[in-house]
């Protein structure tokens, strides 16, 4: 299953996995308006693949096949106070 790699030039770290290059047929205007032009990253042939970087393959292939269009966003950014106080001990609202 080969499948065309796109990122987004509004929202850092999204990347938009399609079926085939340049075809967006499938994905949902407003989602396209959200993300930006895409912008080509690379080809990835999954079926050579036995995991990604920062998805879940089958989950990939999956909404691949079900929806034509994989929507990876950026990981939730961590609450560093959040971590601080837990690391002394203490909670939020002390």
């Amino acid at each position: 299953m080969l499948c065309a790699v796109y990122k987004s030039p509004k929202k850092a770290q999204t990347y938009l996995f399609v079926e085939k290059r340049d075809d967006f047929s499938r994905v949902p205007e407003p989602l396209l308006n959200t993300f930006g032009k895409p912008v080509l990253v690379t080809l990835v042939n999954l079926a050579k693949k036995d995991k990604l970087a920062f998805a879940d393959i089958n989950k990939v292939k999956t909404e691949l096949v079900d929806n034509g269009f994989y929507l990876q966003l950026p990981p939730p950014q961590e609450d560093l106070l959040k971590e601080h106080l837990k690391a002394q001990g203490r909670s939020e609202y002390e």
